[in-house]
This record gives structure tokens, C-alpha cells and sequence, in this order.
């Protein structure tokens, strides 16, 4: 039987939210945002091993908040590290399942659906990714000029990204760069043909006011 390790990467400060609480800290419905995350995999699939990253300031605090909530899913925190580049590649050493799923600790919307997709296609394609067409023109910048663009050509790119375990591992070889956006990215890098599934809309990346709005109608 296949297993699922998880890393939940919530190594943000909060910076765009205008805060000094990070964002994965902030209440929804009285809980932290990053419980919903977690436990989203945790229904997916209980056995799994979920290792979560943090910065080293907020770790106390997490563990406050866990107390506070009777939060009781088990995992294994660890310091991130200056990038998410560092925190991933940290985490990686400890994972020991088969495939390896990183998931933003902001993104509690994930449904069961898109994580399913994932752990299915993951088996066969080794490299998955969930995405979700553009609804809206796109225009590509050139200097001072712009262009339309055929926005069927494009997806929009979100977590989980899954990987078998040794291809990830490998991927982490290669040296920090700027570039570097995701793990899909640097995946790819290595050589490995990425393979994309369907994502979910309600999917997203919560880093304003706005976005933590939206999330609290979801979650209610």
C-alpha cells in the first residue's frame, strides 16, 4: 500500500495582510486558519505523516493555539528556512512515505477532490500538479507595450504539487535560486515532465483581507 507524506509549508509573515499576526495564524470561525488546512489531509488520509514548517519565533505560539484548541491531529513541526526553497528541502529529510504532497498552510480550501486527483495520478504520472483555467483577458507586458494573449494556453498553478518521494528528493539537489517559484518549477528543472490535474476554485492562496473574507463565507 502507498503512503502520503505531507508537508505544509506556512512559513509567511504576513506582510501583505498590513499585520503583525502571519496570516496562517488568523481566526476563521474562532480557529486558526492553518487547523482547516491541516485538517483537510488528515481526512484524506489519517495515517499520513504531516510535517508542518514554521518560522522559529512562532513555533511557541502554534503550540499555544494547539492547546488552546484541543487540536489533537498528530505532527511534526520544524523550523523553516530563510526561503521556501530551504524549508521543503528541511522537511524532505524526514519524510519517509512513498509520495510526497507540499501544500501551502494558506490555501484551507482545498477540497477532497483536488487531493484525491493528486494521490491518484501521482501513482502513475510521478510529477502532478492541480490547476485551473483563467476566466479573464490576459494582456502580456513588453516594456511599455502590451499584448493580448489567448488565456486558453494558460493555467493557474496550486497546491498540493505531488511528487514520487525520490524524484522530489532529487529535484533538491540542485542549487537555490531566485527563480525558483515552486516545486513543480524546480522539479522540472531536474528534467521530470510535470502533469497537471484538475484543481479547485475555491482553492486559493489567502494572503489579504479580501481573501480571508471569502474563506470565512466558504467556511461557514
Amino acid at each position: 500500500m502507498s503512503t502520503f507524506s505531507i508537508i505544509i509549508t506556512a512559513g509567511g509573515i504576513g506582510k501583505r495582510m498590513g499585520v503583525k499576526l502571519p496570516k496562517q495564524f488568523m481566526l476563521i470561525k474562532e480557529r486558526p486558519l492553518l487547523m482547516y488546512t491541516i485538517e483537510q489531509f488528515y481526512h484524506f488520509d489519517s495515517k499520513a505523516q504531516i510535517i508542518l514548517t514554521l518560522p522559529s519565533e512562532w513555533k511557541e505560539h502554534w503550540e499555544r493555539l494547539i492547546y488552546e484548541n484541543d487540536f489533537k491531529i498528530p505532527h511534526r513541526i520544524i523550523e523553516g528556512g530563510s526561503e521556501r526553497y530551504h524549508s521543503v528541502k528541511k522537511a524532505l529529510e524526514l519524510c519517509r512515505g512513498d509520495y510526497v504532497m507540499v501544500h501551502d498552510g494558506v490555501r484551507p480550501l482545498v477540497d477532497s477532490e483536488t487531493i484525491k486527483a493528486c494521490a491518484i495520478a501521482v501513482k502513475s504520472r510521478k510529477a502532478v500538479v492541480p490547476v485551473i483555467p483563467i476566466n479573464e483577458s490576459m494582456r502580456q507586458i513588453n516594456g511599455s507595450s502590451s499584448k493580448a494573449v489567448n488565456r486558453t494556453e494558460f493555467r493557474t498553478v496550486q497546491t498540493p504539487q505531488c511528487f514520487e518521494r525520490s524524484i522530489l528528493v532529487n529535484a533538491y539537489e540542485q542549487d537555490f535560486h531566485k527563480g525558483i517559484t515552486d516545486d513543480a518549477g524546480l522539479v522540472e528543472e531536474s528534467g521530470v515532465k510535470i502533469h497537471i490535474v484538475q484543481g479547485n476554485l475555491e482553492n486559493i492562496k489567502i494572503t489579504t483581507k479580501t481573501d480571508l473574507l471569502y474563506a470565512e463565507q466558504l467556511l461557514k
